[in-house]
């Protein structure tokens, strides 16, 4: 937990991933639990049925975070001159593929059950000499379940940012939201009890349309970082605003005319390049040794840093904020 490739973490991310690891053994442990008591009760709701599947596609993205740390902690070699650290991008894709494959199915199972008019029944169970129709099981159970998600899921925001970690904010993302399959699988329990047999397909859609926008969301945030787009927060949200702090921390430097930065997120750290144009012919190795280590000072998560003296900045790279170009303003 005290390393990151190269990168020694700090008192705050270490206890930072100690948490997350906790949380996402929780998560399992709970989830697991929640399939087993679900498959007990799904009777012949569709929306209960999908809600199911839901819940095991969940473990996902904790079973890919917590695999993809046994690797990211491995320093770069010759093989992986620049460490494994993409290792967390392709789980946070196989996760995002993943839901986006299996939702899309059960979007259409819920459509072709919609089409086909098919009227689901739940029928009833004696409990404690009682007869008791499921359907007042299934509600309980999933009135209940949804409180695991609701806790976990806030506590794994609030660390997602600490550490950069997509993949983990996904995850939280997901169990907040968690709530709305819960309640749509009650809908259309319900609507089965009422005689509209229809509740229970539109539930069952509602809940597919659901996972197949985490599934698109997450796999197009994870190629978009695979194919090197601009560093950005762990929401997509914006471009990192570490970017924007290394251009004016270099742009501020005496030998220094002009500069400009390009930063690739490799997965919760950052590769940096630096083109500088000096204001004279000759630079000193210190000079671009000190802009180097001042620029790894700034953050944790500044992983390879490349100073590179220019006759002129690249236009694809970023410029400071004070004296941006036009058309990156």
């Amino acid at each position: 937990m005290k390393t990151m490739g190269r990168t020694d973490l700090p008192l705050e991310q270490q206890g930072a991933l100690r948490r997350a690891v906790r949380w996402e053994w929780f998560t399992i442990a709970y989830t697991v639990v929640t399939i087993v008591i679900v498959a007990f009760v799904l009777g012949g709701s569709q929306a209960m049925k999908t809600a199911w599947i839901e819940d095991i596609l969940s473990l996902i993205p904790q079973i890919a975070f917590l695999t993809a740390l046994l690797f990211i902690r491995r320093r770069p070699s010759r093989a992986f001159p620049f460490g494994l650290h993409r290792v967390m991008g392709v789980g946070h894709l196989v996760a995002g593929v993943a839901l986006l494959a299996v939702g899309g199915n059960l979007a259409y199972e819920a459509i072709s059950g919609l089409i086909r008019a098919d009227h689901p029944s739940i029928g009833t169970v004696v409990l404690f000499g009682q007869t008791v129709w499921l359907g007042w099981i299934m509600v309980a159970v999933m009135s209940v379940i949804v409180i695991g998600p609701f806790f976990y899921g806030h506590a794994k925001a609030k660390l997602a940012p600490m550490l950069h970690n997509k993949l983990l904010y996904a995850d939280a993302d997901m169990a907040k939201a968690d709530w709305q399959t819960n309640a749509a699988s009650i809908v259309g329990v319900l609507g089965i009890g009422v005689g509209w047999w229809w509740l229970d397909g539109a539930a069952a859609l509602f809940i597919s349309l659901g996972i197949v926008w985490d599934g698109w969301r997450n796999a197009r945030a994870a190629v978009r970082d695979l194919i090197d787009q601009r560093a950005r927060t762990e929401d997509d949200a914006e471009p990192h605003p570490l970017i924007d702090r290394i251009a004016d921390c270099v742009d501020g430097m005496p030998w220094v005319s002009e500069c400009a930065v390009r930063m690739r997120d490799m997965g919760q750290v950052f590769h940096i390049e630096v083109f500088v144009v000096p204001r004279r012919d000759r630079v000193r190795v210190s000079e671009l040794e000190d802009a180097r280590t001042a620029i790894a000072a700034l953050d944790w998560k500044v992983q390879d840093v490349v100073v590179v003296p220019v006759a002129a900045l690249p236009d694809e790279a970023q410029t400071p904020a004070a004296t941006a170009r036009p058309q990156e303003a």
